[in-house]
């Protein structure tokens, strides 16, 4: 262990961790309403997996204040070049993140350093979407495959967490917070997923697919319940929906017949992390691109499978509907 990981361990990490929990929770505080429910599910003991809804960048600081506050703190995956920021990178590694080297072969041990932090006891939070979600309504999207990779490595349980209100305060891509009145925060743990009958087997897209779905559903319900409406049956699809929308380009633009409407996914490790969120970002340690064709929304385990990369890198800023409604 080098000295500058060991610091992200013992007292220097909890007394971090405290400090920021210090100056965010009179912020979130003064901000919102909170409403914190299902922290019986949440482990004391033992690693865990937390997986939440990906709603606007305001997000993983509620996921994360709700996670330390109710059970301990979480290590969470963060782009590297955070580390580059002087005050910020000793916050980073005092407080245990996990640096992804997007765009580099070095993103594969991200996943395994996530993998051992788990197997030695740590809570790791992950957004399956890997990035802010797409849907119009801002329901859960096709979840990306990471977080089942690490769930069936490690083995670990894997608990729900479903989040709304952040939205209110500080909505997607919206730089500007919109603090009073004061918003209701809600974010609500669920049981583990049920993935006991897929460890055993070969991670194969099936496989990945189907722990993938399970765990966005098990999401999807939490949200329902604190909406109070049903979700669409058919789960909105980025990569489908950018297909749509270059398909819909070219015809109009009178492509000839037989060019492809998209470049196809190369499925290499960098293309795979150029489509994550900035903070929690889905990592794929293995490249193998799935076809995808369609359009929208995917149904899930009954499609075609996906794997964790996609066609569309994550902009700061909305350029198009994206193939909403």
């Amino acid at each position: 262990m080098t000295s500058e990981s060991s610091t992200s361990t013992g007292s220097g990490r909890s007394f971090t961790y405290r400090l920021a929990a210090g100056i965010l929770k009179p912020v979130l505080v003064a901000m919102g309403v909170k409403d914190w429910q299902g922290t019986e599910h949440l482990p004391t003991t033992g690693g865990y997996l937390a997986v939440a809804n990906h709603i606007t960048n305001l997000d993983p600081l509620t996921f994360a204040h709700f996670l330390y506050d109710s059970s301990r703190p979480p290590r969470i995956l963060a782009k590297a070049s955070l580390w580059k920021v002087p005050v910020l990178k000793g916050v980073l590694v005092r407080t245990g993140m996990i640096p992804v080297h997007r765009g580099t072969a070095g993103a594969a041990s991200s996943l395994a350093d996530a993998v051992r932090q788990l197997e030695s006891g740590e809570c790791v939070a992950v957004f399956p979407e890997g990035t802010l979600t797409r849907d119009p309504d801002l329901w859960p999207m096709v979840g990306k495959t990471g977080a089942a990779r690490l769930a069936l490595s490690s083995g670990v349980p894997v608990i729900p967490v479903a989040q709304w209100g952040p939205q209110l305060i500080l909505p997607q891509y919206s730089k500007r917070l919109h603090p009073f009145p004061r918003k209701k925060v809600s974010v609500h743990a669920g049981p583990p997923v049920d993935l006991s009958d897929l460890l055993d087997r070969p991670q194969d897209a099936a496989v990945l697919t189907e722990a993938t779905e399970r765990i966005m559903a098990a999401i999807t319900a939490l949200l329902e319940e604190i909406r109070g409406e049903k979700a669409p049956a058919v789960r909105y699809d980025m990569r489908k929906a950018a297909r749509a929308q270059q398909a819909a380009a070219a015809a109009s633009a009178e492509v000839p017949a037989g060019e492809p409407d998209i470049d196809a996914a190369p499925g290499t490790v960098a293309d795979a992390e150029q489509a994550t969120s900035e903070l929690v970002p889905d990592v794929e340690p293995t490249g193998g691109t799935l076809p995808v064709e369609g359009t929208g929304r995917s149904t899930g385990p009954g499609d075609e499978p996906v794997d964790g990369t996609s066609d569309v890198s994550e902009p700061d800023q909305p350029t198009t509907d994206e193939g909403r409604r």
